[in-house]
């Protein structure tokens, strides 16, 4: 199941993304007497949304096929949801940038870091650079999205708790970060400084997690790229670590690194992509810049 969230009416609600179009879960329930939360936040925090998915390969789909879809250039993206309980990242977990950075993890553990959901925004949001001078970066990163309670999850079970997958881009105030690499935390904290979206993509959509590639890309040039298989910690562990330090809850996210940075300022638009996943790109502004009408 591909799941989105879109703008309608004012406000924002789950759609299923299927090869005609998208599909608002609220149709679903209208059609079918079902009664699935209609919102990406709801399916998550009900932990409803393995069940959608079950339901949707079996009785569910022959009721979706008769639905009415909205055309994907015609939608407006939202958030694939506003309020995750938690926001991790990881650092140099790629082979290649933990290289460049000449950074070796301390004791085969990952460095980690946490974000607001304060600074979460989505596809086609702006970015908006502090009004502090200084160097700023985006980095593309694959999202994990927990899809259930769960506390010490074993490697050898630690897909059984994934909701899905999203492409994510994670800001960094570099500059602050340089004074002292304490200073992490508060590089990455601003408002707008994590993206996420468009599309939540369940396990079973994707056939090898391994060969996904992730790229980070800067108004359309390809800047970085390396494949999950690249990555220092597999995505197993990271689940198991991070469930073993506390308890893993519907909807946090956990990013898993990035191939490469790319500096950004006013006017130029960040991007994520993965293969397999729609694009997610952020125009980049300065704050106290008016925002651009769309063309």
């Amino acid at each position: 199941m591909k799941l989105t969230s879109i703008r309608t009416a004012g406000r924002e609600e789950a759609v299923v993304r299927t090869a005609y179009g998208l599909v608002p879960v609220r149709l679903l329930n209208e059609a079918a007497g079902t009664e699935w939360g209609d919102t990406v936040q709801h399916l998550l925090d009900s932990e409803q949304l393995a069940r959608l998915n079950g339901w949707l390969q079996d009785k569910g789909a022959a009721v979706l096929s008769t639905l009415e879809a909205i055309p994907l250039e015609r939608a407006e993206y939202a958030p694939l949801y506003r309020r995750p309980r938690k926001i991790w990242g990881i650092g140099a977990n790629y082979r290649d940038k933990a290289a460049d950075m000449s950074v070796v993890p301390p004791d085969a553990e990952p460095i980690c870091f946490l974000k607001p959901d304060t600074s979460l925004i989505g596809p086609g949001d702006a970015i908006v650079l502090p009004s502090e001078d200084g160097r700023y970066t985006a980095e593309a990163e694959l999202g994990i999205v927990i899809g259930r309670t769960c506390k010490d999850v074993p490697e050898e079970k630690a897909l059984d708790v994934v909701a899905g997958f999203a492409a994510t881009l994670d800001m960094t105030a570099q500059h602050i970060h340089a004074r002292n690499p304490r200073f992490l935390g508060r590089s990455k904290s601003f408002d707008t400084f994590f993206s996420i979206g468009p599309e939540l993509i369940t396990p079973e959509e994707i056939d090898d997690l391994a060969s996904l590639r992730v790229e980070t890309a800067l108004n359309g040039r390809v800047m970085h790229r390396a494949s999950v298989a690249e990555m220092i910690y597999t995505i197993p562990f990271i689940i198991s670590y991070f469930s073993r330090i506390m308890t893993l809850l519907p909807g946090d996210i956990i990013m898993t690194g990035t191939p490469g940075s790319v500096e950004i300022a006013s006017g130029v638009t960040a991007e994520c992509r993965i293969s397999g996943f729609a694009s997610l790109t952020n125009p980049v502004r300065q704050a106290g810049e008016l925002e651009q009408p769309a063309l």
